[in-house]
């Protein structure tokens, strides 16, 4: 997606496996989710010829940010993470190995801790950050109202969920953070880019991703689902509404 002077580009760093953003206006860069090593990230920097001022991430598992240090560092710009994620950075050291790219060193930059709100990540680029936990603790996303674009990390994907197993994880908030994505009743053309996997649009989430829907506790409004069990509410296991 670009325009004369604004482009947002969908990136998959070698080895592939995460989707990362980088979005330019004149010659300013922001990425999102600095997965990969940074040697490669500056090549794509110096083949655009931007400079780079920011970089934000979803969350704080390593293969959305194992460039991000580094990165920062070199070029001295913040690194945006939610605080709630900061205890993962080094954690996911473990991961990097299977991808063969370096540990994140102890001496790192640290992050600076990024909450929900609205700015301007580039003088005409507005940004707002959602705190979406779930898959971790201080997961969020990134909504982009005037280009109508949507990051989601690993909240979501273009036909199921992120993972709630790993340190942080929660099944219960993370369904409440569907629901808040859900509820914010984005336009249908939404384009959509997840952590992994394919982009997609709101759209195509509501008819084919069955999990996108808005997950409300049966004792405040919402439904019950009924099986061979009975009654059930996510919220709690039993049902209130009898």
């Amino acid at each position: 997606m670009a325009s004369k002077d604004l482009s947002f580009e969908v990136l998959h760093m070698p080895p592939e496996n995460t989707n990362s953003v980088l979005v330019c206006q004149g010659g300013d860069a922001v990425i999102f989710d600095a997965w990969g090593r940074a040697s490669d990230w500056d090549k794509v920097l110096s083949e655009r010829n931007v400079k780079l001022i920011a970089i934000y991430s979803t969350h704080g598992h390593s293969d959305h940010i194992s460039a991000a240090p580094d990165l920062a560092k070199k070029y001295n710009v913040p690194w945006y993470l939610n605080s709630g994620d900061w205890n993962l950075i080094m954690w996911g050291n473990a991961l990097l190995d299977f991808f063969e790219i370096p540990h994140i060193n102890a001496d790192y930059k640290k992050p600076e801790d990024l909450r929900s709100g609205s700015s301007n990540i580039l003088p005409n680029v507005q940004m707002d950050v959602i705190e979406t936990p779930g898959h971790s603790v201080g997961g969020l996303s990134f909504y982009f109202p005037a280009f109508g674009v949507l990051l989601t990390g690993d909240t979501l994907f273009r036909d199921s969920f992120g993972r709630y197993d790993l340190p942080g994880g929660d099944a219960n908030v993370l369904r409440e953070s569907i629901s808040k994505l859900y509820d914010m009743k984005l336009p249908d053309e939404t384009y959509v880019v997840h952590g992994h996997g394919v982009d997609s649009t709101i759209e195509i989430l509501k008819k084919q991703n069955p999990y996108f829907v808005s997950h409300k506790c049966c004792s405040n409004g919402g439904g019950c689902k009924c099986n061979t069990s009975g009654h059930v509410c996510h919220c709690h296991n039993k049902c209130d509404c009898d």
